[in-house]
Parts: structure tokens; sequence; C-alpha cells
């Protein structure tokens, strides 16, 4: 009964939704874990809560029109998923990034539904973005895109309605953007977008949570196995916030992190991944991991174009512990 249930949810969900391969994914993975719960209790089924919780409450699409710096206007496209507000305001991040398109934020919104739920606080799930990307651009035309995107975005979000963060493309920079853009349209100075500067109402270690949390969630789940992180080395993806801050984690804990990547390349560094060089070339000049590789002469910088058909040098790296911290579907 419950599996005849849940197919009858997804092939609903795929026949309204057809060209959405990550939403369609993400949503059989997580319906299919619950089975047991539908097959035990009737009444998910009377009362058509999978019917509701597999549709967004709001869909939000719109045009963001920008300048960049020779004058020439650009169009990008932004969005809003809007999808659960059952137990609190919407929240979710905005990702900046070419690939993000209506299927990977519901993707993203869905699952975000249960990750709030989880945290025992009173909030929703939602996601947004935009195909803009913030690699290239001056700290200008970064500023001016913000600023168009929220001038469209601003009249869908607030503190007791929808709390946007910051994501993949997203850091304080960008949030400070638009938080000052919300501010200047609304006259009102408050908690609409969280991972703000700690200068203007960001609190402290927003930076560094979500890396830290997936460390201290493999270290426990290795305790619980009476295993630890001490000696390890691990295979880390990603070089912005989540996968520094997961390696910063690591050297603290004891495990030896020796890669990262970014949307140009990857970086294996035997001798153990230079946080400081990471940093620098990240946090501050923005620049491409070959920049690390020019810091570090003992590491090797291998470029996206090189990469073997279907296969990301990271996850060839001998090592005891993965740590994917770039998107989605990564191994």
């Amino acid at each position: 009964m419950a599996s005849s249930y849940v197919q009858k949810v997804i092939r609903s969900v795929k026949k309204s939704n057809p060209h959405q391969p990550e939403f369609i994914q993400a949503l059989e993975e997580v319906l299919h874990s619950l089975e047991p719960l539908f097959l035990k209790d009737p009444k998910y089924q009377q009362n058509g809560i999978l019917e509701r919780i597999v549709e967004p409450e709001r869909q939000i699409m719109f045009r963001v029109a920008w300048t960049d710096d020779k004058g020439r206007v650009q169009v990008n496209r932004g969005y809003r998923v809007q999808f659960n507000s059952a137990l609190g305001p919407y929240k979710g991040g905005f990702r900046f990034h070419p690939s993000v398109n209506l299927s990977i934020l519901k993707f993203l919104g869905f699952e975000q539904i249960f990750k709030n739920s989880l945290s025992g606080l009173s909030i929703g799930g939602a996601k947004g973005g935009s195909d803009f990307d913030p690699k290239g651009k001056s700290d200008a035309e970064v500023m001016r895109f913000c600023q168009a995107f929220m001038t469209e975005a601003f009249r869908y979000i607030g503190s007791t309605i929808d709390v946007p963060a910051g994501d993949i493309g997203v850091g304080a920079r960008e949030i400070g953007y638009m938080f000052g853009q919300y501010k200047r349209l609304t006259s009102s100075f408050e908690g609409v977008l969280t991972g703000k500067g700690l200068k203007w109402g960001g609190s402290l270690a927003r930076k560094e949570a979500t890396g830290y949390g997936s460390v201290y969630f493999a270290s426990n789940m290795l305790k619980a196995r009476n295993m630890d992180l001490e000696g390890a080395t691990c295979a880390v993806s990603g070089s912005g916030n989540v996968a520094i801050y997961t390696i910063e984690k690591l050297y603290q804990l004891g495990a030896k992190p020796v890669t990262a990547s970014d949307s140009r390349g990857c970086i294996y560094h035997p001798a153990g991944i230079n946080l400081d060089a990471l940093k620098q070339v990240k946090e501050v000049e923005r620049a491409s991991l070959a920049r690390y590789a020019e810091l570090c002469k003992d590491a090797k910088y291998i470029p996206a174009k090189e990469y073997p058909k279907d296969q990301h040098p990271v996850w060839n790296v001998p090592c005891k512990l993965a740590f994917p911290s770039a998107t989605q579907n990564e191994v």
C-alpha cells in the first residue's frame, strides 16, 4: 500500500515536471526512504500529505537586468522557490551559478524542508538564486547585479515571510550588497538575510558553520564505530566556505586534507592543503586554484579540461575519508 502510494505520487510529479531530473531524483530518494512510515500510518495518504509536500507553495521567476563595467545591459534569470511554510517562514539560500535552473532549486528547496525541520527551529524550506556567474566579474559588477536581483526579490521576502541566506556564489560580500539594497527599498533594518557581515548584524561562526558541521557529523559517526579522524587522509572537493572550513576543522581534529577544487581545476597536495594559502587565494584574491599551485610548489594542479571523462580527480586520490563540499551529485 505504501509503495503504491509513493509510486502514484512520483508518477504524478514526473508527469507535471518532465524536464526536472534533479528534482525528481531527490523526490524519489526521500519518498522511498519514508515508505515504512506510510505503511505504518495511513493518515499520510488519507490526508494527501505527500501530494501537498511535493508541490511548492510558490515558484517565483523574474528577470534581472544589470549593467556591466562597459555600460552594456546584461540579463539573467532569477528564482525563488518557496516550498513549504508549515513550520514557519521560508528559509534557504540564494545560489548564483550558471547551472542554476528550476529543477535544481526545487531539488534543494524540497530537501531544505527536512533539513530545517530537523533543526528544531520554526522555519520552513525554500531555495532561490540566479544563473549569474560572479566569477570573473568586478566588485562593481557583482554589486550592480546583487542590487538588481534584490530590486526584484525584495517584495517576496521579509523577516516573518522568507529569510534567505547564501549558497554557492553568494558569500558575505553578495549578502551585504543585497542587504543594503533591501534597506534602501524598504527603509527597514531587519534580519531578512542571514550570512551578513558582523558589522551589520551577522552572527559569529556563520561562515564556518556548514564546514564545521560536516566534520562534526563525520567525527561522531566514526566514534559510533570505534574509529576517529586522527591521522586520516581526507579528500575534500570545493574551495568555498564549506570546503575551506571543512579543511580547517579536519586539521583541528587531527586529520590531513589533501585536495580542493573549483570549476576550473583541482589541487592535490600530498603534504596537506596549506590552509593559509587557500584562504589567500579564495577569500582575498578570489582567484583560480592555479594560483594556489604557484604559492605551494609541491602541490599538483589539474585543469578541469584535463579531467578524465565523467571522472573527477578528487575522487581518485588515495584517502580514508571523502568530504564532498562543492555541488550536488558529486560522487
